[in-house]
């Protein structure tokens, strides 16, 4: 599977940006998708996930009330759509996925910056 993330930007504080991820490859309706996030000299982190169906969603505690991940399986798009950012949001977004009997899978990653 391929995957490609769109959606990052400079924004002030309090704005909202939607990242999408175009998956390719593989029957996209089958993976539990993700969005990770990783800031300048820190570990990559989880930030949110949803499983094929949208009915399971888990979000990183740092994110909830303010991130929202979706899934469109017709598209073969997952979007996590960012609300109220904060300075500490800033990193580069990927979206993920681990395709059965593979490795984890990554898209490109696009930064989001948000300025104070």
């Amino acid at each position: 599977v391929q995957l490609q993330a769109s959606g990052g930007g400079l924004v002030q504080t309090g704005g909202s940006l939607r990242f999408s991820c175009a998956a390719s490859g593989r029957p996209f309706s089958s993976l539990v998708m993700g969005w990770f996030r990783q800031a300048a000299g820190e570990e990559r982190d989880s930030v949110a996930s949803i499983n094929w169906s949208g009915e399971k969603i888990a979000y990183a505690d740092s994110v909830k009330g303010r991130f929202t991940i979706s899934r469109d399986n017709a598209k073969n798009t997952v979007y996590l759509r960012v609300n109220n950012l904060k300075p500490e949001d800033t990193a580069v977004y990927y979206c993920s996925t681990v395709p059965p009997g593979s490795g984890r899978v990554w898209g490109q990653g696009t930064l989001v910056t948000v300025s104070s």
